[in-house]
């Protein structure tokens, strides 16, 4: 846990926002996996770990506005957790650690709750199905009635977005790790293994820094499957290995990185010329970072970048620009260019992309193929944190549909395209800190340059 000024800090803050009522923050549960003593490995919400800061299971708070007091609900270990567990932290320590000084039985949390039932109860929206339970008893509604606060969702999306000087500090833990967790994979990589010793190897490696990785990896030859998980295919010379992978630190901060590079010694051709266009579309990206710009039109110019490369190659033709604004890149680049980081790998999504990437006058666009996967839209601030990941994917099935369908055939070389549709995918991903003027990458450096990628191949690892 960080300081426990922080903590009492953050939630004076967020109850600044608020003149009446109650702020409810839930923690979430242990869920069982297929019994309920075998469960999946616990993770805290992260904005309850952001306010209170305890990472124990069926916790909740209340910021109660009118007296700017916290109550923390959870019970003590029993004689039977210590006989099954041993004696741990108690939570009354913890919560002092957090700044609490009033602990109460989890279910006097009803209680509480019904002595001004007239009091407006601000609550973010669940997504665990414990939860959701919980605030339909806790609130009298049926489940999908519930009515998560909007003003409390903007209020921790603001807060949230503005990263603190030991926030960034856990970041940049994470992307170091991360970075070596990178280089592992690429100088272990060679034809004849699979794509879960590659997985494999890094989670050990993760786990030996006291680390776990923040979202299943992405490790895979087939590229062109952007969230792929699948991990037994072998690998051979003229394969490509795209590994989009992170890790979390114990304070829950994650790091987001992706490389893409050949099995065997060196990529062939083309699979050298497709990475230097998404490579070019990169560092495009990356030198528009600064405060006061739209994250959309840092997407955007990316997708021109891409387009330009893909004209010079044969797959693309006609006007760049116009291709674009005719949304025809989206055939090789479906997703967006980025999102935000911090104690989620897409930060806040559990809050609504409509209410972390976008605002009431910028609204999300959730209907244009390509555009509506564009997490980020918005104004970047300083202190934000984000993701660059440009990628080009050539995906068989969505050519074959995008040909029927007689779709940008002025911007689309579909005879020239169809010759290539084993190509698989490419992904160039770091993470980033907004300043007032620019950015910072933050951690170590990962190596992007072509020749880089080469010298970590000659240098292998078994």
């Amino acid at each position: 846990m960080f300081k426990k000024e922080i903590y009492i800090n953050r939630r004076n803050y967020l109850l600044s926002n608020f003149s009446s009522g109650k702020i409810l923050l839930l923690g979430n549960i242990e869920n069982p996996i297929n019994f309920e003593h075998n469960t999946y490995p616990f993770r805290q919400d992260s904005s309850f770990l952001y306010y209170v800061g305890i990472k124990s299971p069926r916790l909740a708070a209340i910021l109660d506005i009118d007296s700017g007091e916290t109550i923390l609900f959870g019970d003590e270990m029993s004689i039977d957790d210590i006989v099954w567990m041993g004696q741990q932290q108690t939570l009354s320590e913890k919560s002092d650690l957090s700044g609490i000084s009033k602990l109460l039985p989890f279910k006097e949390l009803f209680n509480y709750l019904n002595k001004k039932p007239q009091d407006t109860i601000h609550y973010l929206p669940p997504y665990q199905s414990h939860n959701k339970l919980l605030l339909a008893k806790l609130t009298g509604l049926p489940v999908d009635l519930l009515q998560p606060s909007t003003t409390l969702i903007q209020a921790v999306v603001a807060q949230r977005s503005i990263k603190s000087e030991e926030e960034i500090i856990e970041l940049e833990k994470a992307v170091d790790v991360a970075v070596d967790m990178h280089r592992l994979a690429i100088q272990m990589t060679k034809p004849g293994r699979y794509e879960y010793q590659i997985s494999n190897a890094m989670q050990h490696f993760a786990q030996d820094q006291e680390m776990s990785f923040s979202y299943p990896p992405i490790v895979t030859k087939r590229g062109e499957i952007l969230h792929n998980h699948m991990q037994f295919h072998q690998l051979h010379d003229g394969d490509i290995l795209l590994n989009d992978s992170g890790v979390e630190t114990s304070m829950g901060y994650a790091s987001d990185l992706t490389r893409t590079f050949p099995v065997g010694k060196r990529f062939t051709s083309l699979q050298e010329e497709i990475y230097q266009i998404v490579l070019h579309a990169f560092k495009s990206a990356e030198s528009l970072l600064t405060s006061g710009i739209h994250f959309k039109e840092i997407h955007l110019k990316a997708c021109e970048a891409l387009v330009d490369g893909l004209i010079q190659t044969g797959f693309m033709k006609g006007n760049a620009q116009d291709a674009v604004m005719n949304h025809a890149h989206a055939l090789f680049f479906q997703c967006g260019l980025g999102h935000m980081l911090g104690l989620d790998v897409h930060d806040m999504e559990d809050l609504g992309e409509q209410y972390v990437g976008y605002t009431e006058t910028e609204p999300k666009d959730t209907k244009t193929f390509g555009i509506k996967s564009l997490r980020l839209g918005k104004k970047l601030e300083p202190g934000n944190v984000l993701t660059v990941e440009p990628g080009i994917y050539i995906i068989p099935e969505l050519t074959q549909l995008w040909e029927q369908q007689n779709l940008h055939r002025d911007f689309i070389n579909y005879d020239f395209l169809k010759t290539h549709l084993d190509f698989g995918g490419i992904r160039i991903e770091d993470n980033y800190l907004i300043e007032n003027n620019g950015y910072r990458r933050l951690g170590k450096y990962l190596e992007r340059e072509i020749q880089e990628i080469y010298q970590l191949k000659d240098n292998p690892i078994d």
